[in-house]
């Protein structure tokens, strides 16, 4: 008996000797996680811990990205197996949506472990944060076709939900505060500015629809492009009914001006789509650019959710554009984003989703709508470690021509828990309810969310009667107004500086 229990003593020993730290170490790198069950759980069940010496918070995370990805691409097999379950094609068509949300995650969070990506803990802040939002959308794909009750289990989707919601506390740590400068965020490259300000842009082709150019159709036009470095599409005057999907990178569409090139498309949530579906356009690759283009869906209010314009587009800009549409008009998805000098119009939610978006210089104008209530805004933070939120600078807030007195519009209302937007400097027309922000739903996420207001302007702005909630800012001191500028929240200061776009990186 003795030798058995020495023998056993000898092999735990050796065993402490063989992994580069005790178990028990990891585990208190998990605690500080918001979910360390999950954490600890994964450790303890990968062998393949012992090829990375966890000695450090950075080792540590460096393991738990490695792992997340891991069980990223078993859940991405799981959501493509269930394809034959579908019953109906409203299903399938949410399926296609989670296929290709999965899809994106599998490539954000490849390039967050790819040694050769340059990818800084910004940027790894800001796609562990896309990844959050591709699960919560996928989910939300079944809600828009009536189905709440699981019908889509994707076995791995709370698991990795949770492990990147540990990855996005363990990154915080490491995420500096963006530097402020001014002029451009120096995102684009000296020639994509001179073909943002250029009259007669010199392009890879041209898409014309009375055959004059080298395409008729937008869609047949990006299909044409390499997908390596920056390609260049104008889009003469003309009205272009497709639906267009930009999966390709660095894909820059110059249009002839508002009201004059225009992509125009009618699927709703009404009509049988997704909300992520319905887009006429739909941006996924990253480095996207559009000048002089409307982005237009004609579904009508009557038929709920219809986006104009769709993007997932890291690092990219909108400049002298126009979104027009009713419910969930612009759907700024996720990663970061820049619009100037754009008009966007809709009604309720008309500009929605979890980017890090910055819409400064623009005109937002809200329409008459059957509920008589209009939101601006409706942000989807569902993490507070997300570097999410919608941040309208130097705006102007005003009545469509067809809007009518009985109408109620608000700043915004909660969509997800950590809901998160401001308004700074921006003209609020009469429009706006003294109240300001409208709840979704009871009490739900009203001490979580943070919405603020930095010196507005306009018969609309007065915040004396602004709602009390736990999470509203009526009156943010210029340091917190200084986190939501392009220099704040999209770290502008690194990626916009060379964009033919005006811009302003601070308040």
């Amino acid at each position: 008996m003795e030798t058995s229990i020495s023998v056993l003593c000898l092999v735990l020993v050796a065993l402490m000797f063989v992994s580069p730290v005790p178990i028990s170490g990891v585990p208190s790198f998990c605690d500080s996680t918001p979910y360390p069950e999950t954490c600890k759980s994964a450790y303890l069940s990968n062998t393949e811990y012992t090829k990375f010496p966890i000695s450090s918070k950075s080792d540590f995370l460096k393991w738990s990205l490695k792992h997340t990805l891991d069980q990223s691409y078993k859940s991405w097999k799981n959501a493509y197996s269930l394809g034959p379950k579908c019953r109906n094609p409203r299903e399938k068509v949410a399926w296609n949506d989670c296929v290709q949300l999965y899809g994106l995650i599998l490539e954000k969070l490849n390039k967050t472990v790819d040694p050769t990506s340059g990818c800084t803990s910004e940027d790894r802040q800001t796609w562990l944060s896309s990844t959050l939002t591709y699960i919560e959308t996928c989910k939300d794909s079944f809600h828009d076709i009536g189905i709440t009750d699981n019908v889509m289990p994707l076995v791995h989707d709370q698991e990795l939900a949770n492990l990147i919601c540990n990855n996005l506390a363990v990154n915080n740590g490491f995420y500096p505060a963006p530097a402020y400068t001014n002029g451009f965020p120096n995102w684009i490259s000296r020639r994509d500015r001179k073909l943002l300000q250029s009259a007669s842009p010199t392009a890879n082709v041209v898409v014309a629809q009375d055959g004059s150019g080298n395409f008729k159709t937008v869609s047949a036009a990006v299909a044409s492009a390499p997908g390596s470095g920056r390609y260049t599409i104008h889009v003469k005057a003309g009205t272009y009914s497709e639906n267009v999907q930009v999966s390709k990178k660095n894909i820059m569409l110059i249009g002839d001006g508002i009201g004059k090139t225009i992509i125009t498309g009618s699927k709703s949530v009404g009509g049988g789509s997704t909300t992520f579906n319905s887009a006429t356009v739909g941006i996924t690759g990253d480095g996207f650019i559009a000048r002089g283009i409307t982005f237009r869906n004609t579904a009508g209010a009557a038929k709920h959710q219809a986006v104009a314009l769709r993007s997932g587009s890291d690092l990219s800009v909108f400049y002298q554009c126009s979104f027009e549409g009713f419910q969930d008009t612009l759907y700024v998805l996720s990663n970061r984003q820049f619009y100037r000098e754009c008009d966007i119009s809709g009604t309720v939610d008309f500009i929605f989703g979890n980017a890090a978006v910055v819409i400064q210089n623009c005109n937002l104008y809200a329409h008459n709508t059957p509920t008589h209530t209009n939101t601006l805004t409706a942000q989807g933070r569902t993490d507070p470690n997300q570097n999410t939120g919608i941040s309208i600078h130097q705006c102007t807030v005003a009545a469509a021509s067809d809007y009518q007195s009985s109408v109620k519009t608000y700043l915004g209302r909660p969509w997800k828990e950590y809901s998160r937007t401001v308004f700074m400097k921006t003209v609020l027309g009469s429009l706006i309810q003294p109240a300001g922000w409208y709840p979704w739903s009871g009490d739900f996420a009203l001490k979580t969310l943070y919405y603020g207001e930095f010196a507005n302007t306009g018969p609309g702005s007065s915040t004396a009667n602004r709602v009390k909630w736990g999470g509203v800012h009526s009156n943010m001191s210029p340091a917190d107004a200084s986190k939501f500028t392009v220099g704040g929240l999209l770290g502008g200061g690194s990626w916009i500086s060379a964009s033919g776009a005006p811009f302003i990186a601070g308040l």
